[in-house]
């Protein structure tokens, strides 16, 4: 078969497999994410063979590259930003602290329940601080819980995304290059932080006024201006230093939405619709491209990591950033019940297994397993309970009225 056609055959079944994945979470009333890791592995190489993300080599980095820098602006986009108001000091703590806390406690779980290298653990545990808009939005959208409770998981899954991912860069670098010297790690977090932030200001500041002045652009092309621009403000970060793009997209997103662009509600429709087919199609090439042999070796310790990432380290997250807020019990429960992990965590993890493996460093496969194995878990379980939990606990709209 001519190897051009084989690739476009690949992306044909790949949009083909999200897309109807999509349409059977809608049905089905459930994050669509547990049918793209379904058909994902069932067409990969460990099911019926018709999927190899392998064949795409370097093309796969750049497609995990251009959509995640596409879903971190949309979700920065989508932020009710006049809401964030009432839940600031809870959110600000979540990104901040929250981050550690989940960093700490997931590689203590990973080394001493995982036998995880303590190097490893907190690769892995860096990994899955993140939760993520792409699980959380469609879920809140079942589930229509109050919208304080909303609002926090919102802004911490579009938030928590680009600083996890920059975090786990600066994990990776210390294993790669044995620097564990704290003023460089926090100096290579905030560097970057500040790279990204700036880059987001300025370039959403202007794709913003841009669309306020330029009447003589139609709606299609106004469109594929903000696309065209926030794609050049990633590669611009990226230049600078790696990984700032995603923070520079999470920031031109919150600086278009802040600037209240002309037909704002256009313009996130038409994102909102590239980030679905972005999600479809990258879950259904990383959900390929896992082996589920190495799934099955990590053993119970993998299993019992999780679990405790999920119903020990997320509620005493929960507890110590929102003590000072005026979130009841009940909210606060619900809040350390949902945090399902999601596409940043699935292809940055990916990316490290493929660098670590060229690297020599044994274990890059195993911890992308124990990734999935958190993203499966927390999915299944969370999203699939977390309409009951709102309801016992009495936290959905219907219950405020």
């Amino acid at each position: 078969m001519d190897t051009s056609f084989a690739l476009t055959l690949q992306i044909v079944l790949t949009v083909l497999a999200g897309v109807t994945a999509q349409v059977f979470g809608e049905i089905a009333r459930v994050p669509s994410i547990i049918f793209l890791l379904l058909f994902g592995i069932g067409l990969g190489p460990d099911g019926v063979g018709l999927i190899h993300p392998q064949d795409l080599g370097v093309g796969l980095e750049v497609i995990v590259a251009l959509s995640v820098a596409l879903i971190l602006f949309e979700g920065g986009l989508s932020l009710e930003l006049s809401e964030l108001g009432q839940v600031s000091n809870s959110l600000r703590n979540l990104v901040t602290i929250g981050i550690f806390i989940t960093l700490i406690g997931g590689g203590m779980a990973a080394h001493w329940l995982g036998e995880f290298p303590w190097s490893l653990a907190f690769l892995y545990a860096s990994l899955v601080v993140v939760t993520g808009p792409t699980v959380i939005s469609p879920l809140l959208r079942q589930v229509e819980v109050d919208r304080k409770v909303a609002t926090l998981l919102e802004g911490e899954g579009v938030l928590i995304d680009p600083v996890g991912a920059i975090l786990a860069v600066v994990v990776l670098d210390i294993i790669l290059n044995g620097d564990a010297d704290p003023t460089t790690v926090v100096g290579g977090l905030i560097l970057r932080l500040g790279i990204g932030t700036l880059i987001g200001v300025v370039g959403g500041g202007l794709i913003g006024l841009l669309l306020k002045r330029a009447n003589f652009l139609g709606e299609d092309l106004r469109n594929l201006v903000v696309l065209a621009g926030l794609w050049g403000l990633f590669g611009m970060a990226q230049s600078i230093r790696s990984e700032s793009g995603l923070m520079a997209t999470v920031v031109a997103g919150m600086m278009v939405r802040w600037l209240s662009v002309p037909d704002e509600r256009l313009l996130r429709r038409f994102k909102g619709q590239l980030t679905v087919l972005a999600v479809s199609v990258l879950f259904i090439l990383l959900a390929a491209d896992l082996s589920i042999a190495s799934v099955f070796a990590l053993g119970r310790g993998a299993v019992l990591t999780v679990l405790v990432l999920m119903v020990v380290v997320r509620p005493i997250n929960i507890w110590l950033c929102t003590r000072s807020s005026d979130l009841d019990w009940r909210q606060k429960l619900f809040l350390g019940w949902v945090a399902p992990r999601g596409i940043v965590s699935a292809s940055v993890a990916s990316l490290f297994a493929i660098l670590l493996t060229e690297r020599g460093i044994s274990g890059g496969d195993a911890i992308k397993a124990l990734v999935f194995l958190t993203i499966i878990l927390s999915v299944l379980v969370q999203g699939l309970t977390a309409r009951l939990v709102a309801r016992w606990l009495g936290i959905t709209k219907a219950d405020a009225v």
